[in-house]
């Protein structure tokens, strides 16, 4: 079953995100700095100027030419030759580590919530809140089943939350995860 994702606000690229584990993990290196949608449109559009998504085409890219299109107008993010030598690392990664295949970083050998957690934040350009967050989406919304993946991914995690991009299923949960960080900052200083 295909999940109707909405984190990018635009059906060709949530249908992208929700049929491509790659263009999945792309969208959330990529957010950061960037509003979210903007990031997750980011595999879209990699994927149009690259006539398809593979892992092993952005591995094996010359790096000026994947930071080329990764800056082409408009560019893919904020900062793109730094962003496309992270999604560059990142690809090299899948393919050394999963054989390119993204969703062996949970599938492979049944692995508890904690353990897919920690393959997360062993990905480049991850760490333990984006790992977390990560998680909590595969579980709401892909159905990740990885026993104690609600506990791995801490408050993440939890029913009901409005917390992150885990939580965005339309423009109205969207909304109330901007609201949500807006405050989290503004406690913060």
């Amino acid at each position: 079953m295909i999940p109707e994702l909405c984190l990018a606000q635009d059906p060709d690229s949530d249908h992208l995100l929700a049929t491509n584990p790659l263009a999945l993990l792309l969208g959330m290196l990529l957010d950061q700095q960037i509003p979210m949608e903007k990031a997750f449109k980011g595999p879209k559009v990699i994927s149009d100027r690259m006539g398809g998504l593979s892992v092993h085409r952005i591995a094996e890219a010359d790096p000026e030419e994947f930071a080329g299109i990764v800056a082409e107008k408009p560019a893919v993010h904020r900062f793109p030759g730094s962003m496309a030598k992270r999604l560059q690392v990142l690809a090299q990664h899948l393919v050394e580590h999963y054989d390119g295949q993204p969703t062996l970083i949970w599938t492979r050998g049944e692995p508890t919530g904690a353990e897919v957690r920690k393959r997360l934040e062993a990905l480049p350009g991850f760490g333990a809140q984006k790992a977390a967050i990560f998680l909590a989406l595969l579980g709401k919304q892909f159905g990740l089943q990885a026993e104690g993946w609600r506990e791995a991914a801490g408050a993440y995690g939890e029913e009901g939350t409005r917390r992150s991009v885990a939580d965005v299923t339309d423009s109205a949960s969207l909304l109330e995860v901007r609201e949500f960080k807006k405050a989290a900052k503004a406690a913060a200083r």
